[in-house]
């Protein structure tokens, strides 16, 4: 009975460490509010019935509520009206010198044009009709056909554009070499500022960039998974893995709850580590893609007082519910 005794009051006092180093309300209140990125502006959201990695999204849309573009600067700009703080955009380099903002390997789908993007010029690339290839119909009508000529942006067109936002690149291929191109082509614009970038996509290139310029935050993948593995077997000592510092820590808004100090001390974890949190739908194993947060019921299962970053892909439903405009006096 006495050793029975003893072991359960060990087992409790282990318990009561654990839960005084990793419980979440006495963590610091968090100040910076929730941040919205909007996942290529406000754009078109598809069926993911039988999607695959080369599937063309824009063959798969649903019935279209609006005009609007992904990857344009119309539809960053609607987007940061309606409460985005940050846009994602894709990027593919140019066979004359620039990076192309454009999401499929290929032009053969979205638009009119054929060939692989990057083995183009961009001054050809500008004649397209990116909104061509959209369908909700299987082919039977194309709502946005020609209201996208000319609308495929520069990187640099974006940054310019929109100079007091944040934009985050996603790097469309795994070609190591593409670092070298993408750090020579920011350090060449002073408006690139590395505090307002964040890269994203191929680890290769990447990382790649990230040796050439370890201001610039960088997040892929693969180092996703290494900083969750390590913090859910470490995470309760309080310490913060290497692969969780100075980066993005992308967290699915169901799984939160199997973090050690979720949500306000695992954040405040993670931003003295120099990171920062963001917060998505779930993972689709499937084509191995992020979902993002796009209907008002999710959204409002955010913890009150999140502090991070929302990834949305209809920003004109989430926006309203986590950032409400004041109402105009009558």
């Amino acid at each position: 009975m006495k050793k029975r005794n003893i072991a359960l009051g060990a087992a409790v006092a282990v318990l009561a460490g654990l839960y005084a180093v990793n419980n979440s309300w006495s963590a610091p209140k968090p100040e910076g509010g929730v941040q919205l990125l909007a996942h290529r502006g406000m754009h078109h959201t598809f069926s993911r019935e039988g999607l695959t990695r080369q599937s063309c999204t824009a063959s798969k849309i649903h019935p279209p509520t609006h005009d609007f573009i992904e990857n344009t600067l119309p539809s960053m700009r609607k987007a940061f009206e309606l409460g985005a703080d940050m846009v994602e955009v894709d990027v593919h380099p140019t066979t004359d010198g620039e990076f192309a903002v454009f999401h499929d390997w290929t032009i053969d789908c979205r638009t009119e044009g054929k060939g692989v993007t990057r083995r183009q010029t961009m001054a050809y690339l500008k004649t397209l009709d990116v909104g061509w290839g959209y369908t909700a119909d299987g082919g039977e009508t194309f709502p946005l056909r020609g209201k996208g000529v000319g609308l495929m942006p520069t990187l640099d067109e974006v940054l310019r554009a929109f100079p007091d936002k944040r934009i985050v690149v996603n790097v469309k291929s795994n070609d190591r070499r593409e670092g070298d191109l993408l750090h020579a082509y920011l350090s060449a614009r002073p408006h690139a500022r590395p505090e307002r970038l964040v890269v994203n996509g191929g680890w290769k290139p990447s990382e790649r960039l990230k040796e050439l310029n370890p201001s610039i935050r960088v997040f892929t993948k693969q180092q996703m998974k290494r900083c969750m593995q390590g913090y859910l077997l470490t995470g309760w000592t309080g310490r913060l893995p290497a692969a969780c510092r100075d980066t993005v820590v992308y967290v699915p808004v169901e799984q939160g709850w199997l973090l050690w100090g979720w949500p306000n001390r695992f954040i405040d974890r993670m931003e003295k580590g120099g990171s920062e949190v963001w917060l998505g739908g779930s993972v689709d194993w499937k084509v191995k893609s992020l979902v993002s947060i796009d209907d008002a019921e999710t959204a409002r299962r955010i913890p009150k007082d999140f502090d991070g970053v929302v990834q949305t892909d209809r920003i004109e439903v989430v926006g309203p519910v986590l950032k409400p405009q004041p109402q105009a006096r009558p």
